[in-house]
């Protein structure tokens, strides 16, 4: 009787241990249904693979409500990211840091799509991976930011402000948005708006702008609402609709003429 237990399990073991051989060599085939990973955790395209650029860090540029949108470096280099990585450059790089940044160059700017910054004394990289997706949770603020008007007072009104452009600011396709000041302020301008106002954005110009003023730990943004060389030359900046305040509609047009046939 023992024998045969033996014998028994001698096979058994054998025929497992074959069964084990060929699934590895022949793994099963995926289980339907099964969810892929998710999009958007790892990039495209190996950043590596992409041009790179060293330079050191002279300031962050800001979108108008406070968020880091790029980078400027000493040599004047304009290096562009999406607003969604803001909280990750803000704690990995800061002003005065050497970065080596790989990314796509523009060809006819000195402008950089960046794919990721590399801070080159700490090692810490942020790569864009794309927008945050669902179930990856919102994307948080930049930190440390400071109302430019003490709580509880009353609501902020334009901010006049006189300087010295120091280069123009674009978007990521290379379209003019704004300029960045000699005093280090951003000013943000629609690209609509930003090419009707070409002039008093050339670099060494003077500009006088009226707009609503934020300013956070990452630097000060002026949202322009009138723009011109000088206070008696200031212009309306057009907003484009969409959402957010809108200005005041103009009023209707007087009506001339007879009037019409009263409605039954």
């Amino acid at each position: 009787m023992r024998s045969r237990w033996k014998a028994a399990l001698v096979g058994g073991s054998t025929v497992l241990a074959l069964s084990a051989n060929a699934l590895a060599q022949n793994p099963p085939p995926p289980i339907a249904n099964q969810p892929a990973p998710a999009a958007g955790q790892a990039p495209l395209y190996d950043p590596q693979q992409l041009p790179a650029q060293r330079g050191q860090v002279q300031q962050f540029t800001l979108t108008p409500r406070g968020d880091i949108d790029g980078l400027i470096l000493t040599d004047g280099t304009e290096v562009k990211t999406p607003p969604h990585l803001s909280t990750q450059i803000a704690y990995a790089i800061k002003p005065g840091d050497t970065v080596t940044i790989h990314g796509l160059h523009a060809a006819a700017l000195s402008l950089v799509q960046a794919v990721s910054i590399t801070n080159d004394a700490t090692g810490r990289t942020v790569v864009d991976n794309g927008p945050p997706g669902p179930g990856r949770g919102p994307t948080p603020p930049p930190p440390q930011v400071a109302s430019a008007q003490p709580a509880g007072g009353p609501l902020p009104g334009l901010t006049e402000l006189q300087s010295r452009v120091r280069m123009a600011l674009h978007g990521p396709h290379g379209d003019v948005n704004g300029a960045l000041l000699d005093d280090g302020t951003i000013l943000r301008l629609p690209p609509p708006e930003a090419y009707r106002f070409a002039s008093p954005l050339q670099p060494g110009q003077t500009v006088v702008a009226e707009g609503t003023e934020t300013v956070t730990a990452l630097g000060k943004i002026i949202e322009a609402q009138q723009i011109g060389t000088s206070r008696d030359q200031l212009s309306l900046v057009e907003t484009p609709p969409g959402p957010g305040p809108r200005r005041r509609p103009p009023p209707p047009a007087p009506r001339f003429g007879p009037p019409g046939a009263p409605r039954p």
